[in-house]
Protein backbone atom coordinates (compact mmCIF):
# COMPACT_ATOMS: atom_id res chain seq x y z
CA UNK A 1 0.00 0.00 0.00
CA UNK A 2 1.21 3.13 -1.13
CA UNK A 3 1.77 5.69 2.67
CA UNK A 4 0.33 9.06 1.91
CA UNK A 5 0.84 9.67 5.45
CA UNK A 6 3.68 12.66 5.64
CA UNK A 7 6.65 11.20 7.08
CA UNK A 8 8.63 12.82 10.38
CA UNK A 9 11.98 13.97 9.12
CA UNK A 10 13.82 11.41 11.24
CA UNK A 11 11.97 8.30 10.04
CA UNK A 12 14.35 7.64 7.41
CA UNK A 13 13.59 4.13 4.99
CA UNK A 14 10.61 3.00 7.54
CA UNK A 15 10.44 -0.22 9.24
CA UNK A 16 11.01 -2.21 5.60
CA UNK A 17 14.21 -0.38 4.69
CA UNK A 18 15.44 -0.69 7.93
CA UNK A 19 15.22 -3.87 8.04
CA UNK A 20 16.97 -4.52 4.34
CA UNK A 21 20.44 -2.80 5.26
CA UNK A 22 20.18 -4.90 8.90
CA UNK A 23 19.71 -7.86 6.71
CA UNK A 24 22.55 -7.16 4.09
CA UNK A 25 24.93 -5.82 6.94
CA UNK A 26 24.21 -9.02 9.04
CA UNK A 27 24.86 -11.85 5.94
CA UNK A 28 28.57 -10.13 5.71
CA UNK A 29 29.65 -9.38 8.86
CA UNK A 30 32.90 -11.73 9.63
CA UNK A 31 32.05 -14.77 12.35
CA UNK A 32 33.90 -13.06 15.19
CA UNK A 33 31.56 -9.80 14.51
CA UNK A 34 28.83 -12.10 14.06
CA UNK A 35 28.67 -13.45 17.07
CA UNK A 36 29.89 -10.61 18.70
CA UNK A 37 26.80 -8.92 17.74
CA UNK A 38 24.86 -12.00 18.99
CA UNK A 39 26.62 -11.47 22.17
CA UNK A 40 25.65 -7.62 22.77
CA UNK A 41 22.38 -7.88 21.74
CA UNK A 42 21.51 -11.11 23.33
CA UNK A 43 18.18 -13.79 23.28
CA UNK A 44 15.21 -13.43 20.97
CA UNK A 45 17.51 -10.07 19.15
CA UNK A 46 18.89 -9.67 16.00
CA UNK A 47 19.63 -6.80 13.94
CA UNK A 48 16.79 -6.95 11.72
CA UNK A 49 14.55 -6.97 14.57
CA UNK A 50 16.24 -4.08 16.29
CA UNK A 51 16.68 -1.86 13.22
CA UNK A 52 13.48 1.31 13.90
CA UNK A 53 14.68 0.93 17.83
CA UNK A 54 15.62 4.34 17.37
CA UNK A 55 12.68 5.73 16.06
CA UNK A 56 10.12 3.86 18.40
CA UNK A 57 11.99 5.60 21.23
CA UNK A 58 12.66 9.01 19.56
CA UNK A 59 9.60 11.01 21.43
CA UNK A 60 10.77 9.73 24.72
CA UNK A 61 14.85 10.85 24.04
CA UNK A 62 13.49 14.29 22.10
CA UNK A 63 17.19 15.29 22.41
CA UNK A 64 17.94 12.13 20.03
CA UNK A 65 16.09 13.74 17.10
CA UNK A 66 18.94 15.81 15.31
CA UNK A 67 21.17 12.30 15.39
CA UNK A 68 19.22 11.05 12.11
CA UNK A 69 20.72 13.53 9.74
CA UNK A 70 22.75 16.49 8.93
CA UNK A 71 21.32 19.54 7.22
CA UNK A 72 24.06 20.18 4.05
CA UNK A 73 22.71 22.52 1.66
CA UNK A 74 21.27 21.41 -1.35
CA UNK A 75 23.95 24.11 -2.87
CA UNK A 76 26.79 23.61 -1.14
CA UNK A 77 29.21 20.67 -2.92
CA UNK A 78 30.39 19.42 0.32
CA UNK A 79 29.51 18.46 4.09
CA UNK A 80 31.17 21.06 6.45
CA UNK A 81 30.51 20.16 10.00
CA UNK A 82 31.23 23.35 11.30
CA UNK A 83 28.36 25.09 8.98
CA UNK A 84 26.04 21.77 9.24
CA UNK A 85 26.72 20.02 12.63
CA UNK A 86 27.80 23.21 14.57
CA UNK A 87 26.95 21.39 18.16
CA UNK A 88 28.02 17.80 17.14
CA UNK A 89 24.15 16.66 17.34
CA UNK A 90 23.95 14.90 14.08
CA UNK A 91 24.40 12.11 12.18
CA UNK A 92 28.14 12.11 11.41
CA UNK A 93 29.91 12.62 14.78
CA UNK A 94 26.80 10.45 16.37
CA UNK A 95 28.08 7.10 14.23
CA UNK A 96 31.56 7.86 15.02
CA UNK A 97 30.80 8.14 18.92
CA UNK A 98 28.14 4.98 19.00
CA UNK A 99 31.05 2.93 17.00
CA UNK A 100 33.80 3.54 19.46
CA UNK A 101 31.43 2.44 22.72
CA UNK A 102 30.40 -0.97 20.45
CA UNK A 103 34.13 -1.47 20.49
CA UNK A 104 34.81 -0.56 23.89
CA UNK A 105 34.65 -3.54 26.22
CA UNK A 106 34.81 -1.27 29.34
CA UNK A 107 31.57 0.32 28.56
CA UNK A 108 28.94 -1.17 30.47
CA UNK A 109 26.36 -4.33 28.46
CA UNK A 110 23.83 -1.70 28.15
CA UNK A 111 25.64 1.66 26.88
CA UNK A 112 26.94 -1.04 24.08
CA UNK A 113 23.77 -2.37 23.40
CA UNK A 114 22.11 0.97 22.75
CA UNK A 115 25.21 1.93 20.85
CA UNK A 116 24.83 -1.09 18.70
CA UNK A 117 21.38 -0.29 18.08
CA UNK A 118 22.04 3.44 17.27
CA UNK A 119 24.59 2.51 15.15
CA UNK A 120 22.49 -0.30 12.79
CA UNK A 121 20.09 2.70 12.61
CA UNK A 122 21.81 5.71 12.05
CA UNK A 123 23.86 4.39 9.34
CA UNK A 124 20.69 3.13 7.25
CA UNK A 125 19.50 6.57 7.98
CA UNK A 126 22.15 8.59 6.34
CA UNK A 127 21.72 6.63 3.02
CA UNK A 128 18.15 8.24 2.50
CA UNK A 129 19.39 11.07 0.49
CA UNK A 130 17.00 13.73 2.45
CA UNK A 131 18.57 12.79 5.94
CA UNK A 132 21.95 14.12 4.26
CA UNK A 133 20.73 17.08 2.15
CA UNK A 134 18.15 20.35 2.74
CA UNK A 135 16.51 22.91 0.67
CA UNK A 136 15.47 24.92 3.45
CA UNK A 137 12.11 22.70 3.18
CA UNK A 138 12.87 20.71 6.25
CA UNK A 139 14.99 17.83 4.50
CA UNK A 140 11.98 17.36 1.92
CA UNK A 141 8.84 17.72 4.02
CA UNK A 142 8.05 20.89 3.04
CA UNK A 143 8.07 19.58 -0.63
CA UNK A 144 3.97 18.63 -1.16
CA UNK A 145 3.79 16.89 -4.33
CA UNK A 146 1.19 14.40 -6.24
CA UNK A 147 3.28 11.34 -7.14
CA UNK A 148 1.41 8.78 -9.67
CA UNK A 149 -1.28 10.58 -9.06
CA UNK A 150 -1.02 10.03 -5.03
CA UNK A 151 -0.90 13.12 -2.31
CA UNK A 152 2.47 12.93 0.03
CA UNK A 153 5.68 14.85 -0.06
CA UNK A 154 9.12 14.93 -1.04
CA UNK A 155 10.25 13.52 2.19
CA UNK A 156 7.88 10.87 3.00
CA UNK A 157 8.25 9.92 -0.82
CA UNK A 158 11.86 8.55 -0.12
CA UNK A 159 11.39 7.12 3.24
CA UNK A 160 8.85 4.84 2.13
CA UNK A 161 6.88 6.11 -0.79
CA UNK A 162 9.17 4.34 -3.53
CA UNK A 163 10.31 1.81 -1.32
CA UNK A 164 6.41 0.29 -1.07
CA UNK A 165 6.41 0.12 -4.85
CA UNK A 166 8.99 -2.50 -5.50
CA UNK A 167 7.52 -5.34 -4.06
CA UNK A 168 7.46 -7.82 -1.02
CA UNK A 169 10.95 -7.31 1.61
CA UNK A 170 11.47 -11.01 0.73
CA UNK A 171 11.66 -10.77 -2.57
CA UNK A 172 12.92 -7.17 -2.63
CA UNK A 173 16.16 -8.61 -0.02
CA UNK A 174 16.31 -11.61 -2.39
CA UNK A 175 17.38 -9.29 -5.18
CA UNK A 176 19.22 -6.63 -3.50
CA UNK A 177 21.68 -9.46 -1.62
CA UNK A 178 22.48 -11.15 -5.36
CA UNK A 179 23.37 -7.88 -6.40
CA UNK A 180 25.14 -6.49 -3.55
CA UNK A 181 28.40 -9.12 -4.87
CA UNK A 182 31.56 -9.72 -2.78
CA UNK A 183 32.99 -7.29 -5.36
CA UNK A 184 30.22 -4.18 -4.54
CA UNK A 185 31.03 -4.76 -1.25
CA UNK A 186 34.28 -4.15 -1.38
CA UNK A 187 33.70 -1.03 -3.80
CA UNK A 188 31.00 0.45 -1.51
CA UNK A 189 32.82 0.06 1.97
CA UNK A 190 35.80 2.25 0.85
CA UNK A 191 36.18 5.85 2.50
CA UNK A 192 34.57 7.02 6.13
CA UNK A 193 31.15 8.34 7.20
CA UNK A 194 32.10 11.82 5.97
CA UNK A 195 32.42 10.94 2.27
CA UNK A 196 29.34 8.06 2.73
CA UNK A 197 27.20 11.74 3.59
CA UNK A 198 28.74 13.05 1.16
CA UNK A 199 27.80 10.60 -1.49
CA UNK A 200 24.24 10.49 -0.26
CA UNK A 201 24.07 14.29 -0.30
CA UNK A 202 25.18 13.90 -4.25
CA UNK A 203 22.25 11.66 -4.86
CA UNK A 204 19.47 14.36 -3.57
CA UNK A 205 21.42 16.74 -5.59
CA UNK A 206 21.11 14.52 -9.02
CA UNK A 207 18.18 13.10 -8.70
CA UNK A 208 15.87 13.46 -5.22
CA UNK A 209 16.04 17.92 -6.40
CA UNK A 210 17.63 17.35 -10.03
CA UNK A 211 14.74 15.37 -11.51
CA UNK A 212 11.91 17.38 -10.01
CA UNK A 213 9.99 19.44 -12.51
CA UNK A 214 10.29 23.05 -12.57
CA UNK A 215 6.91 24.41 -11.10
CA UNK A 216 5.64 27.86 -9.76
CA UNK A 217 6.91 28.30 -5.97
CA UNK A 218 4.31 27.27 -3.50
CA UNK A 219 2.79 25.03 -6.48
CA UNK A 220 2.11 21.29 -5.69
CA UNK A 221 4.84 19.31 -7.85
CA UNK A 222 3.04 16.38 -10.22
CA UNK A 223 5.32 13.28 -10.14
CA UNK A 224 4.98 10.36 -12.49
CA UNK A 225 6.55 7.65 -13.93
CA UNK A 226 10.07 9.45 -15.10
CA UNK A 227 10.55 10.29 -11.45
CA UNK A 228 9.85 6.98 -10.24
CA UNK A 229 12.04 5.64 -13.05
CA UNK A 230 15.05 8.04 -11.87
CA UNK A 231 14.25 7.30 -8.47
CA UNK A 232 14.05 3.44 -8.42
CA UNK A 233 17.75 2.69 -9.04
CA UNK A 234 18.98 5.24 -6.44
CA UNK A 235 16.77 3.69 -3.52
CA UNK A 236 17.96 0.24 -3.92
CA UNK A 237 22.06 1.43 -4.42
CA UNK A 238 21.35 2.68 -1.35
CA UNK A 239 20.21 0.74 0.61
CA UNK A 240 22.98 -1.94 -0.30
CA UNK A 241 25.55 0.53 -0.32
CA UNK A 242 24.32 1.15 3.53
CA UNK A 243 24.46 -2.64 4.48
CA UNK A 244 27.80 -3.20 3.21
CA UNK A 245 28.98 0.02 5.11
CA UNK A 246 27.45 -0.98 7.89
CA UNK A 247 29.14 -4.57 7.37
CA UNK A 248 32.27 -2.70 7.61
CA UNK A 249 31.83 -0.14 10.60
CA UNK A 250 30.93 -3.31 12.58
CA UNK A 251 33.44 -5.75 11.45
CA UNK A 252 35.96 -3.39 11.63
CA UNK A 253 34.64 -2.21 15.48
CA UNK A 254 33.72 -6.22 16.53
CA UNK A 255 37.15 -8.17 14.98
Amino acid sequence: MFLLVFAPRIDAWGVEGHRLVARLAAARLSPAAAARVAEILGPGADMQSIASWADQVRNSRKETGSWHYIDVPVTKPHVDLKRDCPAGNCVIPKIDQFERTVADARATPLQRREALMYLIHLVGDMHQPLHCSDNADKGGNDVKLAFLGRPTNLHSLWDTGLLARMGGEEALFADLDRDLTPKKTKKYAKGGVKNWAEQSHREAQRVVYGKLPKTAAGAQVDLGEPYRQAADPVVKEQLERAGARLAKVLNTSLK
